[in-house]
């Protein structure tokens, strides 16, 4: 059933930057908060959230490096996923925010297990889609940024450069793994796209590539948050994901015996081919423990 809830564009100042964000869904209902991924924006959740405004307040922010999010220049912005965190934080303290599930999607989940390492208290249930939290979720599409790890030189920068923040590499991030790939809508990517050629934000892309590798040492933390809080989580992840490959959602039962844990015929976008079903599951599963 499709509800018609209008969606709302705001922007929040927050953290020295000026935060875009959709909004939809009664200002008292529970709080749904979205975090996108790599290299897309709030802009991948455009058919979540009427879906889901119904029942919840859903609010999605654009990360900073991302969609319409603002960094002013004096800000001197660096880009690190401690960062990102810090922004979050400011982000849901701004619009007063004390009681939250969180959606994580790829860098949505670093970003949003720092704030739920931050205020445990404050959430309430987790959905991971393709949200990776453990090493075995690494798939051997990472086998170039490991490289880089290992020697940031500028020849493997120019690697990763050419291999993913190119509209044919945004666009494999789309359609691999996809039974059809003319089920994926074109402007996604291409939008990804248009915004990566945004100034600087080549170059900001591949900082947080290189920073990626300081996720992998929060993971045994994030596994602890997991065991200690045994959240309500939903763990439903698109098994054809070359970057996150399903060993990675299989783990969260492991530390969680109450994660449900779905694999999905699709890929990494697991939204562009599967959102009304992830939107029905997120209500059957979790349902009121969105509280």
């Amino acid at each position: 059933m499709t509800h018609h809830t209008p969606i709302a564009y705001k922007y929040a100042d927050a953290d020295g930057l000026r935060v875009f964000y959709r909004e939809a869904g009664s200002a008292d209902a529970p709080v749904l908060l979205l975090l996108h991924g790599f290299p897309s924006s709030s802009h991948q959740f455009r058919e979540l959230i009427p879906l889901l405004a119904h029942k919840y307040r859903i609010i999605a922010p654009d990360l900073p490096g991302f969609g319409f999010t603002e960094v002013p220049t004096a800000r001197d912005y660096v880009y690190t996923f401690d960062a990102l965190g810090k922004t979050l934080e400011a982000f849901v303290d701004a619009l007063g925010l004390t009681r939250y599930a969180l959606y994580v999607f790829d860098y949505g989940a670093p970003a949003g297990l720092r704030l739920a390492l931050a205020h445990p208290e404050r959430v309430s249930a987790l959905i991971s889609q393709n949200g990776n939290a453990y090493l075995e979720g690494l798939g051997d599409a990472w086998a170039p940024i490991r490289q880089y790890w290992a020697e940031p030189t500028a020849q493997n920068r120019q690697v990763i450069n050419d291999a993913v923040l190119t509209l044919e590499g945004i666009r494999y991030q789309y359609v691999e793994g996809v039974a059809d790939p003319l089920a994926i809508a074109p402007e996604a990517y291409y939008l990804d796209t248009l915004l990566m050629e945004s100034r600087g934000n080549r170059d900001i892309q591949l900082d947080l590539f290189y920073d990626y590798r300081n996720n992998l040492t929060l993971y045994p933390a994030f596994q602890q948050f997991f065991r200690d809080t045994r959240l309500p989580t939903l763990v439903i992840w698109g098994k054809g994901d070359p970057f996150f490959i399903a060993p990675g959602a299989e783990a969260y039962a492991r530390d969680n015996p109450n994660a449900v844990v779905e694999l999905l015929d699709t890929g990494h976008f697991a939204l562009e081919t599967h959102v009304g079903h992830i939107a029905e599951r997120i209500v059957t599963v979790l349902g009121d423990a969105i509280d």
